[in-house]
């Protein structure tokens, strides 16, 4: 059978039976096949092999020439060096351009977010500090003040590194079932002291046997930043259900509030990073509970959506397929 490898054609060794022959076919079949951009460079950084689909992107690709400036240019590269009976070699892996300009605008937009966030808290952490050497002040009362803006900064950050460790896939979301109701409880339990400072009535409202695909504590995280939601946004004197259910297949965790409500222009956005409906931007929050919450339940399998209308109250559904 006549194959076509580093484009040109190959029939095969003569000795089938050599095993050097056998694994030095099966390399250069692998770096062929590939579905990735992958070029193979010697000491002098020529091309000795490139896969097919390298061949197809870069243009001017050519074996025993250098790699084209260009492609170097429009794609970030991860470099493998090895050595191969005595020869040094580098293998390398090229992003496609576009994949490179998307990751590059999200981390430009996630770095300027997270700058935007810390620095409110820091400007109001150095006008304490600098109102505190004034004669006359109460350093009790503005030392008390401060550690709350540190507290801010320590959440923001830890959200920020959680985020990131989730999306790096660092963290596993989906394991196996956990029973919901002791979970929910729990949560419920944790947040009464937060739920009666802000007037929110906290209630839990979950049957026995429904069960939910992610661990354990992913679920602690879900449930906290919703309800931790509810408590900072629905307002004096609102209640806070949380409650869940079988149906059509699926099962669906809910946590609701009759609050103050969200407007339908800003309903969509609740779950973009550091996003506030316009009654919130001077809250203590990080901005990334829901973002935090929609990664969590989409990583599973699993949707998520919020609904209501000003006056109203708040609702955040997730659904996730039954018996997984």
């Amino acid at each position: 059978m006549v194959k076509r490898l580093f484009g040109r054609e190959h029939r095969g060794f003569e000795d089938e039976s050599d095993p050097m022959a056998f694994e030095a076919a099966r390399g250069r079949a692998a770096i062929e096949e590939s579905r990735e951009i992958l070029v193979v460079l010697d000491r002098e950084e020529r091309v000795v092999a490139a896969s097919r689909r390298a061949r197809e992107a870069i243009q001017d690709l050519a074996m025993g020439r250098r790699l084209p400036e260009s492609a170097l240019r429009e794609r970030r590269a991860v470099e493998v060096s090895y050595d191969a009976l005595g020869k040094k070699e580098t293998l390398l892996y090229l992003s496609e351009p576009a994949e490179n300009a998307a990751y590059d605008e999200l981390r430009a937009g996630f770095t300027a977010a997270v700058s935007h966030e810390l620095r409110t808290p820091l400007a109001r952490l150095m006008s304490l500090l600098e109102t505190a050497a004034l004669p006359g002040e109460d350093p009790e009362e503005l030392i008390g003040r401060a550690r709350s803006e540190v507290e801010q900064i320590g959440e923001l950050i830890d959200d920020v590194l959680f985020l990131s460790e989730l999306e790096t896939g660092r963290q596993v979301v989906a394991l196996a079932l956990t029973p919901l109701q002791a979970i929910a409880e729990e949560v419920g339990a944790s947040l009464a002291e937060s739920a009666d400072r802000a007037d929110v009535a906290l209630s839990v409202d979950v049957p026995e046997g429904i069960e939910i695909p992610l661990r354990p504590r992913m679920l602690r995280v879900v449930l906290e930043n919703l309800v931790a939601n509810s408590i900072r946004y629905a307002g004096p004197g609102a209640r806070c259900r949380i409650s869940a259910e079988r149906r059509d297949g699926a099962v669906s965790l809910t946590v609701a509030d009759d609050g103050q409500g969200v407007a339908d222009d800003d309903l969509p956005r609740l779950f973009e990073r550091f996003y506030r409906a316009d009654r919130a931007r001077s809250s203590r929050g990080t901005g990334l509970g829901l973002a935090i919450v929609k990664h969590v339940v989409t990583s599973a399998g699993g949707t998520v959506e919020a609904t209501g209308s000003p006056g109203g109250g708040l609702t955040v559904r997730s659904r996730f397929p039954d018996g997984i």
